[in-house]
């Protein structure tokens, strides 16, 4: 691979009239030579009119969504705004491609998409390349969409995240071309001549409760029952709080964790329903042996994480971040979100915090997926 040297301009903006905001985030981000953007904006804004001015602002490929709040460079964790960065070409360059309907998702359809996709972008190449991709948080498609799209990447690596709308479970959107979509999904393939790493990570481990998925409906996302019993009940004795108590400071602290190919992936419950069952962020399947997470130290986990990436890269420049709600909600009730910011502040990391996030073929939960990149070297 023949490198060259990136440069990455980055802003964030708590204006709130949208063109005010693209207009702030414009001036700071951009540059002679632009492979692409990359942004994360709150749900409040008007997104007909903020879509209209990013369409008008920047004439090179963008890709973004809404979130569950936002993670800036030099800034952390923030919410109610928008951060942004710009990519310099021809270190990096951007190709998205918008997927609409995803209920249902018509293979016929995908299958044109990533021919086109393919052809755009010369061809598939793992050491080359990786995939970004974003989802509408609430359509309930991630799994089969990420596992449809991976199987077309041959082996390119693919990160992403869900949309989010600040914990209101009412409407998300991706952003493609000028508008937003729900019900949609935007792959963005990245052509990059510096060195990169695709990484997942989460700080959960597994303890000593195994419990069995024992009725369920994973095409809606709901566990019925779990040893049996009422998956509320169940849970709940397990975790050790009354029914009553279930909420999101609770499930954020105790996800369960399914093994898969020999590694443990995250299943994060997201609500307690009146008829006992209990509705997850990610499908379950039936029959399925799950274990309690036990946490480690979050933030120290997460330093020590970027640390060896940057170790990896030769010399970080960015990372881009899709970073489960989840994980701020328990930092946030354990008082660790200021010192995660100042971790992320370090590391000109960008992202933002998600319903769900997706590694290569897998939707996962309570985890940080991402891309990692150098700055690398004069071609």
């Amino acid at each position: 691979m023949s490198h060259a040297t990136l440069s990455t301009k980055s802003a964030y903006t708590s204006l709130q009239d949208p063109r005010e905001a693209v207009r702030q985030i414009a001036g700071e981000i951009r540059q002679t030579a632009m492979g692409g953007v990359v942004f994360f904006c709150s749900p409040r804004y008007d997104l007909d009119a903020l879509g209209a001015a990013l369409k008008a602002a920047f004439d090179c490929p963008v890709a973004g969504c809404t979130t569950a709040g936002e993670i800036g460079v030099g800034e952390g964790y923030v919410e109610g705004g928008i951060v942004a960065a710009s990519f310099s070409s021809p270190a990096v360059s951007m190709h998205p491609v918008l997927i609409d309907g995803l209920s249902p998702l018509d293979s016929a359809t995908l299958d044109r998409k990533m021919s086109v996709l393919e052809k755009t972008a010369g061809d598939f190449n793992p050491r080359r390349q990786f995939a970004l991709l974003l989802v509408d948080g609430l359509s309930l498609s991630e799994e089969r969409v990420c596992s449809a799209l991976y199987d077309h990447l041959h082996g390119v690596s693919l990160v992403g995240g869900s949309a989010g709308d600040e914990m209101k479970f009412q409407q998300t959107a991706v952003y493609h071309d000028g508008r937003f979509h729900s019900d949609a999904a935007v792959l963005t393939l990245f052509d990059c001549r510096v060195p990169f790493r695709a990484f997942r990570l989460q700080h959960f481990e597994p303890g000593t409760e195994r419990m069995v998925i024992t009725a369920a409906d994973p095409e809606n996302r709901l566990v019925h029952e779990i040893n049996g019993a009422p998956a509320a009940e169940e849970y709940a004795a397990a975790v050790g709080v009354p029914v009553e108590s279930l909420g999101p400071d609770v499930f954020a602290a105790n996800p369960v964790l399914l093994k898969v190919g020999g590694e443990y992936y995250v299943r994060s419950p997201q609500a307690a329903r009146p008829d006992g069952a209990l509705a997850f962020y990610c499908a379950i399947d039936n029959g399925l042996v799950v274990t309690l997470g036990k946490g480690r130290d979050i933030v120290g986990h997460l330093e020590r994480e970027l640390h060896n990436l940057k170790e990896e890269v030769g010399g970080l420049e960015f990372v881009l971040g899709c970073d489960c709600i989840f994980r701020r909600l328990e930092m946030q009730q354990t008082e660790q979100l200021e010192a995660a910011s100042r971790v992320m502040q370090g590391t000109r990391f960008l992202g933002f915090s998600t319903y769900g996030e997706q590694f290569n073929g897998l939707h996962v939960n309570q985890t940080l997926t991402g891309v990692a990149l150098g700055r690398g070297n004069p071609a």
